[in-house]
């Protein structure tokens, strides 16, 4: 069992090699063809940054499925299913839709038409849905048109609920990658710890798309110096859809009853993760409330479903006081304990600490939402080795040496100056985040949909550009 692991990291590994390794031509490219936006009254960045890096993404995947289909134990997942084939074919069409997005800005309704389209795609060559475990009943099996339509829905969904989140920098890829690892940990124990083949596809999807995210991660942490755009948020639903589709749709139930009994006391057992993996947006929880709240408020708005605006939950974040690193992590927080708690459940469905400590974590999570202005202090022995925002201020001095320690204090350069009195450090988070909850237009500053600057310094100059009109 050991070899397996050794050849799934090493494909995660090249995947994140490639991809991080790609990423940094790919941003030059994308400054020289001009694929940077003008800033958006909806962003909360404030200076252009490029996109494409859905181009790496990609050239992450391709070099991710060429390593494994030369690895000794993961070969036979390409002689034995189409899967593979069947997810780069749909892969490369829903790539190359989103770079002409990404450059020309196409309709939303075209984009739509060619999600569909990469759907059927892949439904074509074997990647679909043929049956459903319900509870109490047990397998039903689909008919081709419903088998398709279920996977069509389930590719536009999954892959739009990622478009939806990407809105700060290393959000989207930081939620994914998270529900990418409870989901190789879940495939993974089907295909190794009760010997189902039919979960092998979905076990390499997993990996090589923890590869894409964590190559492109670096570049796109706050502040990020490229964003993924349209061509690597669909990309990577599609592929977090693809792995549900195979091993919800494909593994059938009726193979556990050697060590559960009955198919239908299988499909009890496995219900505790199969509803998450047949509707992957459960396993996304947090994209997928923000999918369904956006469309709701839009259309009670009288806007259209795909409208732009600021109304998400990365931007309530920020509104009530967050910075954006800490709107990050708290994403991360709830998309990891929804996520694991599935996988956990799922193993052990009977454990009442489980619960509890599912329980005990939300309790904290809730905690942290409700301490946005909350800034920990260093002591004194170790504010030498944090940002200034961590350090104790420090009284003024008084008497005859005060004004000499000021003028010392002065000559310090301008960061400390700056973080003294409520700028950042670097980051764009602290002050700049409170102009956005102020109502302040978000026209520049912040990096946060698409980052920090594309080309040189972040300017610290109050004229700012004006809030531009197209999208991203």
């Amino acid at each position: 069992m050991g070899q397996p692991v050794r050849d799934y990291l090493l494909t995660l590994c090249v995947t994140a090699a490639v991809t991080y390794l790609l990423t940094g031509p790919v941003r030059k490219f994308a400054i020289a063809v001009g694929a940077m936006p003008a800033i958006r009254a909806r962003d909360v960045h404030r200076e252009p940054t490029p996109r494409l890096g859905g181009i790496a993404m990609f050239g992450g995947l391709c070099a991710g499925l060429i390593v494994a289909n030369h690895l000794a134990n993961l070969d036979g997942v390409f002689e034995l299913s189409s899967e593979p084939r069947a997810l780069l074919s749909g892969a490369a069409l829903i790539w190359l839709i989103g770079v002409l997005d990404d450059k020309f800005e196409i309709d939303a309704l075209i984009k739509l038409g060619g999600q569909m389209l990469a759907a059927a795609v892949m439904v074509l060559q074997g990647l679909t849905i043929l049956w459903l475990p319900i509870p109490g009943v047990g397998t039903v099996a689909l008919t081709p048109w419903q088998g398709t339509l279920l996977t069509v829905a389930l590719v536009v969904i999954t892959i739009n609920a990622v478009n939806f989140v990407d809105g700060l920098d290393g959000l989207a890829a930081g939620m994914v990658l998270i529900a990418a690892a409870a989901f190789f940990l879940y495939t993974y124990r089907l295909w190794y710890g009760h010997t189902i083949e039919a979960a092998a596809p979905a076990t390499l999807f997993a990996a090589i798309l923890m590869g894409m995210c964590l190559g492109f991660l670096p570049h796109n942490m706050h502040p990020a110096r490229i964003f993924m755009g349209d061509s690597g948020s669909m990309l990577i639903g599609l592929v977090l859809a693809a792995g549900a589709i195979s091993v919800t749709g494909q593994v059938d139930p009726d193979t556990m009853k050697i060590f559960e009994g009955s198919e239908r006391q299988a499909t009890h057992a496995m219900l505790p993760v199969f509803i998450p993996l047949l509707l992957p947006l459960t396993i996304i929880a947090i994209p997928a409330a923000d999918l369904v709240l956006a469309i709701v408020r839009r259309t009670w708005n009288g806007q259209s479903p795909f409208a732009a605006d600021r109304g998400h939950l990365h931007h309530r974040l920020l509104n009530i006081g967050h910075s954006h690193s800490r709107s990050v992590l708290i994403m991360y927080f709830w998309s990891a304990l929804i996520a694991f708690g599935a996988v956990g459940y799922s193993v052990h469905s009977t454990s009442l600490w489980i619960v509890i400590v599912i329980v005990g974590l939300s309790a904290l999570g809730l905690i942290l939402l409700l301490l946005p202005a909350f800034t920990p202090r260093a002591p004194r022995w170790a504010e030498r080795f944090v940002p200034p925002r961590y350090r104790r201020r420090r009284r003024r001095p008084e008497g005859p040496g005060a004004a000499s320690e000021e003028a010392a204090e002065g000559q310090q350069g301008p960061v400390d100056g700056q973080m003294e009195a409520g700028a950042t450090d670097g980051s764009g988070d602290a002050s700049e985040e409170r102009e956005a909850a102020a109502g302040a237009p978000v026209a520049a500053g912040v990096s946060g949909v698409n980052g920090a600057t594309a080309i040189g310094h972040r300017s610290r100059t109050a004229d700012r550009r004006a809030a531009g009109s197209t999208r991203r």
